[in-house]
């Protein structure tokens, strides 16, 4: 009983700790280095790589691809790389539809290539190596969150010049706030929450950001105990 009595006290306080940071701006800092303290572009791209997140659609790949689609508008002269494993037989899987979705954007689909059989950052550092030259340069297109230990994988297979592109997303311009009592409807005793954005979305949105960082942090480290970065 007294084991089980700590571990009901320590997970109300980890619980308690949680809710409070998603009312501070750590979690977003904590996203926000992830995506930039390895995100830079020093050498003109040779090579784009669109590092693939879920299928398609999904919020990952278009998100990744609208990048990259501006990416190979900016570096016409540039090849691109799509990461992602799939039938690249098969106009419906993945890696099709991505190519398609960058061609719709823009992009010469005869500078297109595939990396389609790597399963994890790693394996796809070790695919892009065996199909480009490794001292030319290349850029990443990725999640905010994975921009790190993808630049560290490309750069630990042997990659001399890694730049990269996080995919960040931009919140609206538009004014949210509302009046709860405008909108009509029942009058109760909870207070209103049209002028809180922080109750309606930061703080449900930092939570997020804790769980993808707690994850990215567990997954820097087991990459870096396989001597993967």
């Amino acid at each position: 009983m007294r084991i089980l009595r700590i571990f009901f006290v320590l997970s109300g306080i980890f619980f308690l700790v949680v809710i409070l940071l998603a009312f501070t701006t750590l979690p977003f800092w904590g996203i926000h280095w992830l995506g930039t303290s390895k995100a830079e572009i020093k050498w003109e791209p040779e090579t784009i790589i669109l590092l693939g997140g879920g299928g398609m659609p999904s919020e990952s790949n278009l998100m990744r691809s609208w990048f990259a689609g501006k990416s190979a508008l900016s570096f016409p002269e540039a090849s691109l790389v799509i990461a992602m494993p799939g039938d690249i037989t098969d106009s419906l899987s993945t890696p099709l539809l991505m190519k398609k979705e960058l061609v719709l954007r823009g992009v010469n689909p005869q500078h297109i290539l595939f990396e389609h059989e790597g399963t994890n950052t790693r394996a796809q550092a070790l695919n892009c190596q065996k199909i480009l030259n490794k001292s030319k340069s290349i850029l990443l297109v990725t999640s905010p969150d994975h921009t790190r230990r993808a630049v560290l994988c490309f750069q630990k297979v042997g990659f001399e010049k890694v730049n990269a592109l996080p995919a960040f997303e931009n919140a609206t311009e538009a004014d949210l706030t509302f009046r709860d009592d405008e909108l009509g409807g029942r009058k109760t005793a909870a207070p209103d929450v049209g002028q809180s954005i922080q109750m309606r979305y930061q703080v449900w949105n930092h939570l997020k950001y804790e769980i993808t960082f707690a994850r990215e942090m567990l997954a820097l480290g087991y990459y870096k105990l396989r001597a993967w970065i």
